[in-house]
């Protein structure tokens, strides 16, 4: 009998461990699945995503090789790029309407800010999120096509004690200045208590909110070096052998307007 109890146990801790890495995967799968389907609903460009890893016992995770790309008519291969992040949570809000995650982590994110000195590719990101959240007219509903009721279940909502951005790098890529490059570093980037309210915070309105940031922090730290950029530009138009003079004078008098917004 005693043999039996003890097969037993181990039979059932053996299940419990199976579910466990079963469950464990799953998450994995669908945490990957909606960054991809979150991220180019919100950002209105490709969004991908290599692995997720996290652990149901101790809330701990990474995310690796997450790239977000270039929205149409930008040349860089892509806008920001993250090799990995951690993250903590508390494991039993998964079964709750409201995921606490304890701290996500980026380190040395790599940010391609491309510019023609009007427009940039994060700008446009941004303002494709700001549509997505209301700031863009909508086209009224048909009076012919009635709205049909929905019941969907409600989405999760998300609670981020803290977020931290550091370590990270902009690659500035000014192409009105026959593609003059230029590399500084990204001011770090930090958020405290979001999302602590009943209501929580969307994974929409946090990825809006965090790259809203990113492109805020990116076009200060790179006004520097844009302006740079553009005075080597200038100072090479001044041979006589280089045409084209006025215009980068031209360009170069929009530099000035860009950095004084």
């Amino acid at each position: 009998m005693k043999k039996i109890i003890v097969r037993l146990l181990i039979a059932l801790v053996v299940v419990v461990i199976l579910a466990t890495l079963g469950v464990g995967l799953f998450l994995d799968k669908a945490i990957k699945a909606g960054v991809e389907t979150i991220g180019p609903r919100v950002t209105k460009v490709d969004v991908k995503l290599d692995s997720v890893g996290l652990s149901l016992l101790s809330g701990g995770g990474t995310i690796k090789g997450l790239v977000l790309g270039n929205p149409s008519g930008f040349k860089s291969p892509y806008a920001i790029s993250v090799g990995e992040a951690s993250l903590a949570l508390t494991p039993k809000s998964l079964l709750s309407d409201k995921i606490i995650v304890k701290s996500i982590k980026i380190l040395g994110p790599e940010i391609i800010y491309e510019t023609d000195l009007k427009d940039s590719n994060l700008s446009k990101i941004v303002a494709n999120m700001q549509g997505v959240s209301g700031g863009g007219q909508k086209e009224p509903a048909k009076p012919t096509e009635p709205a049909q009721p929905k019941e969907a279940k409600p989405a999760k909502k998300l609670e981020v004690d803290e977020f931290i951005i550091t370590g990270g790098k902009i690659h500035v890529s000014v192409t009105a200045l026959a593609g003059g490059t230029a590399t500084v570093p990204l001011p770090d980037i930090y958020f405290k208590d979001l999302g602590t309210g009943p209501d929580g915070i969307t994974p929409e309105d946090l990825t809006i909110k965090i790259l809203g940031a990113i492109e805020q922090g990116t076009v200060k730290a790179a006004a520097g070096a844009v302006s740079d950029i553009a005075k080597g530009a200038l100072y090479l138009a001044k041979d006589p052998r280089s045409a084209g003079s006025n215009a980068v004078q031209s360009v170069t008098k929009g530099l000035g307007n860009l950095v004084k917004r």
